[in-house]
């Protein structure tokens, strides 16, 4: 997959694709079909953004992402997607027209197609362009427009909001029904405490800067170890949250990888949120935590199932 970061002066090569447009943080089943509309017209192509709209917008709102670019960018890929469009999103870009954005961007800049957003999908200054706009306009300037249905799950319609409320509620396993896979969490190793490896329990640090919060706790986890002479998949147990027993106060996440021996400093993992176990919990001492930490394996291992 080739990504591309600017409208401006775009290989040729990389012109002419049949091309999904929006946010797709989560890359949930309602933008999958968004994407399956977009296959077979051309080269498949992506068009979002970066930043998210509202981090320029509303730069002070509490971390909503589900994903960042780079997990996003990875989850494209696995869906055959060959040329993803990562606009720099800036006062300038939002400051288009609907009009000026469909001719500037769409059709002389991406030289796109064929085109397939979702049915509330809305674009330009204020976003005052409607789907239906969208199509008007690539009449004009040469390009198709298909809108693509609001998906539902159970008579419930399928965003990222909700999503975002099943992860806050400690249901993960519901927020993957909509998602179409596990919720997951990548980025690279960082050094903590070492306060794992003290108890017995060596943990693997992931910072969770600008994402979403999950509901606070212990989490049957899914790991995929993405670089290293270790790469592969493992069961995991993880921590979600501040360690209260410890006075911590920046979330991270902390994830103990079972029958795992080795340094995973300076690599990627992917951390896929399985099962919702427990709340966090401050104990008594070590030992009543290291008895707490055994029970959690044991229940991350009954609840391992494959992404």
């Amino acid at each position: 997959m080739q990504i591309h970061q600017d409208w401006q002066w775009l290989d040729p090569a990389a012109r002419g694709a049949s091309v999904a447009m929006g946010n797709f943080d989560g890359v949930h089943l309602g933008h999958q079909s968004v994407i399956d509309l977009a296959r077979g017209k051309g080269p498949l192509g992506i068009i979002t953004f970066e930043p998210h709209p509202r981090q320029v917008f509303a730069p002070d709102s509490p971390p909503f992402r589900l994903m960042n670019a780079e997990s996003r960018a990875n989850r494209l890929a696995k869906l055959g997607v060959e040329q993803l469009y990562q606009l720099q999103f800036n006062r300038a870009l939002a400051a288009l027209t609907p009009e000026d954005f469909a001719e500037k961007v769409l059709a002389r800049g991406l030289g796109i197609r064929h085109i397939v957003v979702g049915a509330d999908f809305r674009f330009g200054k204020g976003r005052a362009g409607t789907a239906d706009d969208l199509t008007a306009l690539g009449r004009r300037l040469g390009f198709a427009t298909t809108i693509a249905p609001l998906v539902q799950i159970g008579g419930r319609e399928v965003s990222s909001t909700a999503i975002r409320q099943a992860l806050s509620e400690g249901r993960p396993r519901d927020a993957a029904d909509m998602l179409g896979h596990l919720h997951r969490i990548e980025g690279e190793i960082v050094h903590g405490e070492k306060r794992g490896r003290e108890l017995g329990f060596p943990t693997a640090n992931m910072a969770l800067t600008g994402l979403h919060l999950p509901r606070f706790g212990v989490y049957a986890v899914k790991v995929d170890v993405l670089t290293g002479p270790q790469a592969g998949s493992y069961m995991g147990a993880a921590s979600l949250g501040v360690r209260p027993m410890f006075g911590g106060e920046v979330p991270n996440l902390e994830t103990f990888l079972l029958d795992f021996k080795g340094d995973l400093y300076g690599h990627h993992l992917s951390v896929a949120l399985v099962d919702y176990l427990r709340d966090e919990m401050k104990f008594d001492g070590l030992p009543a935590l290291i008895e707490q930490m055994n029970a959690d394996c044991a229940r991350a291992r009954r609840s391992f199932r494959p992404d």
